[in-house]
């Protein structure tokens, strides 16, 4: 590592099993980047000066929570060691909501990595508010974990002319080096509204060969970057969401923007990322427009 410290990989840890496998994609990531790596518990306090006498009960409740949280970041160091040396890990509990404490360390992160759903969520199918707040406002790329990287799979990323989705296509690019895989750029347009013009209807082959055309300019701009990197370009007429979820049934990665061009409001997921946080099979990266390009 170099003399200056880079700034780290940051997992959440709450102790939830989805929380856990997700300090253990935060390890090999860290490991793979040679970065640190950071474990964060997030609690409703860190310390406590009451004024005066606190109600009954209350200093029990915060020293029991407090206690918990060390708990937990004990268990997760053990699965963090596994991969990286002790001298790489660091621990912190800090006061706040979760998603408001996350995205406070993603000032300072190459990367935030959470778990799917937290230890209140009742279902496995959608991810918990904690990772839909996150990835929706980070300033950094989010790793939401969710099912399993097929271990020899590819990168996947959907490619959607948007801003956040030029952000995604240039760190799925570079996440597709790190591991040695393949990537896999979908376009689809199941989701396109073409306004009529005139009465002239489009050939749809010379529209797909349009189409497939301006998906390889776009893929140009980064391949000499990448030379590296085999790409495989995917025209599709379906939804988006649809491709990228059946794709992850194979992939390591899949890689989206926080939002498409449809996107109204800074602060919430586009129909596509969102969609893709809650069905995929494997652990997906969200990008926005304010995240800074991976060192």
């Amino acid at each position: 590592m170099s003399a200056i410290t880079p700034w780290p990989v940051v997992a959440g840890v709450d102790g939830s099993a989805s929380a856990r496998a997700a300090v253990g994609w935060a390890a090999r990531e860290a490991r793979l980047r040679d970065l640190p790596l950071r474990l964060v518990a997030a609690v409703p306090w860190t310390s406590f000066r009451p004024v005066g006498w606190p109600p009954p009960g209350q200093g029990h409740g915060r020293e029991v929570v407090m206690r918990r949280a060390a708990e937990h970041l004990d268990a997760a160091r053990v699965i963090a060691e596994r991969t990286l040396p002790a001298d790489r890990v660091a621990v912190e509990i800090r006061g706040g909501g979760p998603a408001e404490v996350l995205r406070d360390e993603s000032a300072s992160a190459q990367v935030v990595v959470v778990g799917n759903r937290g230890l209140g969520s009742v279902t496995g199918l959608l991810a918990g508010s904690v990772s839909q707040a996150l990835a929706a406002s980070a300033v950094c790329p989010v790793v939401v974990h969710r099912g399993v990287a097929t271990p020899a799979g590819t990168v996947v990323v959907g490619v959607d002319g948007s801003p956040d989705g030029e952000l995604a296509l240039g760190y799925a690019f570079g996440q597709a080096r790190l591991r040695g895989a393949a990537l896999v750029a979908v376009r689809a347009r199941g989701e396109e509204v073409v306004e009529p013009v005139d009465a002239a209807v489009p050939d749809p082959a010379t529209v797909e060969k349009q189409e497939a055309a301006a998906l390889d300019d776009v893929l140009d701009l980064w391949r000499p970057r990448y030379p590296d990197v085999a790409v495989h370009p995917r025209l599709v007429s379906d939804r988006a969401a649809s491709v990228l979820v059946g794709e992850s049934g194979g992939a390591r990665l899949v890689v989206v923007g926080s939002r498409g061009h449809r996107a109204l409001a800074a602060m919430v997921l586009g129909s596509v990322s969102r969609a893709t946080v809650h069905r995929a099979h494997c652990p997906v990266a969200v990008v926005r427009g304010t995240a800074r390009r991976p060192r």
